[in-house]
């Protein structure tokens, strides 16, 4: 039976999957920008185009946690408005297969390989009628692009038949990497701007703890692709508690948003101080057309299930599509079983979960490449 599951092409998986919005490549940081803060996705595909559709390519993606990292360049914050007019381009990483494209008779197992081998995004072309045996040359053919979270819930769905694995304990099935992201506390969050952007390369995040590693909470990609650009000042300017306080689903703390200002203006960094000031004066990061006074009112816990609040992107109005993240770490225990941290991670829309003891001491991390990696070593014993 597992067999017959893994043999399933991609094309099951594609069903009912949105096609991509894309940019060119040619085209500038403010206009991803733009379409990330109008989308209901984190991440926005990035072509190197030809008047052949047959050659265009998807080359990355791009969300605004890579525009937040690319202005904490001293350089950037001084003049965000010149940085943001650069090609996207610079904000691809320069690593080889994140991104691949296959065909939707590729097997789950082959996607599953894929993955393995450092792949974070398959892309599919989404099968379409075609009339007359003809495609229009103004209709470029739809992809769609499958992802680690999309491969684990398929699997969720028959894990029964991967039993025995699927009840032992990850601590059993040496799966909790040691090897975190980590920075203290009271460190600054300027420190963890390159664990950062590793993070988001690797789909993890980066743990907060204090001196004996006990784990406090999270600066998590996840979080920060719901903000806007503007984090860039707080994360250059705040120690890593008050960025986490300030990231917050609340939106800013006022007097966080004052200390921000304070030391952009003592740093001289008189251009992401006017982008900052602007962008607090219309309302923080939310988009909405919505008045803070709306989320300021006595009914604001009863409301935050249902609207967005300050600091938060409300993205073409339909922000009940999207999760709020909190930057409180989504933990389990070595004990816990493969199965149960699966649905914990699918659950909380992560790709990973924070291991740690009863005392809250960091112990590791499980990510979903390394519960498809177990459930690929189960098939080979199978077959």
């Amino acid at each position: 039976m597992a067999v017959s599951l893994l043999s399933h092409e991609l094309s099951d998986l594609c069903l009912g999957k949105p096609a991509l919005r894309s940019l060119s490549i040619t085209s500038t940081i403010a206009e991803a920008l733009e379409v990330l803060k109008t989308s209901d996705d984190n991440f926005v595909s990035i072509w190197n185009c030809d008047d052949d559709e047959c050659c265009s390519r998807c080359v990355g993606k791009v969300c605004i946690v890579d525009v937040i990292c690319y202005l904490c360049k001293d350089e950037n914050l001084v003049s965000p408005s010149i940085a943001l007019k650069q090609p996207v381009s610079v904000l691809l990483p320069k690593i080889p297969g994140l991104i691949i494209h296959v065909e939707p008779s590729c097997s789950l197992l082959e996607a599953i390989d894929l993955i393995l081998e450092g792949a974070q995004n398959l892309v599919v072309p989404i099968k379409t009628k075609v009339f007359n045996n003809k495609r229009s040359k103004q209709q470029q053919k739809p992809f769609c692009w499958l992802t680690q979270e999309d491969i684990i819930r398929f699997l969720l769905s028959s894990i029964g038949l991967f039993s025995p694995i699927s009840s032992f304990s990850i601590d059993t099935l040496n799966i909790i990497s040691p090897n975190t992201l980590t920075i203290e506390y009271h460190s600054p969050a300027s420190a963890a701007i390159g664990a950062i952007s590793r993070a988001l390369v690797e789909q993890t995040s980066v743990a907060v703890v204090d001196s004996e590693r006990t784990l406090i909470g999270e600066i998590s990609p996840f979080t920060l692709a719901c903000c806007d650009e503007t984090v860039a000042a707080a994360l250059k300017t705040l120690s890593s508690m008050d960025l986490m306080a300030y990231i917050d689903c609340g939106g800013p703390p006022e007097e966080l948003v004052k200390v921000v200002s304070a030391k952009l203006k003592e740093k001289n960094m008189n251009g992401m101080l006017q982008h900052f000031t602007v962008s607090m004066s219309c309302g923080g990061f939310s988009s909405s057309s919505s008045s803070d006074e709306e989320y300021s009112s006595s009914s604001m816990a009863d409301q935050v299930s249902q609207f967005p609040r300050p600091g938060r992107i409300s993205r073409s109005m339909s922000y009940s599509a999207r999760m709020v993240r909190r930057s409180e770490a989504i933990v389990c225990h070595p004990k816990s079983s493969l199965v149960a941290v699966m649905i914990q991670a699918i659950a909380h829309r992560v790709n990973y979960v924070w291991v740690i003891e009863e005392d809250c001491s960091l112990v590791g991390i499980v990510t979903f490449s390394d519960m498809l990696k177990v459930v690929r070593e189960s098939f080979e014993t199978m077959a």
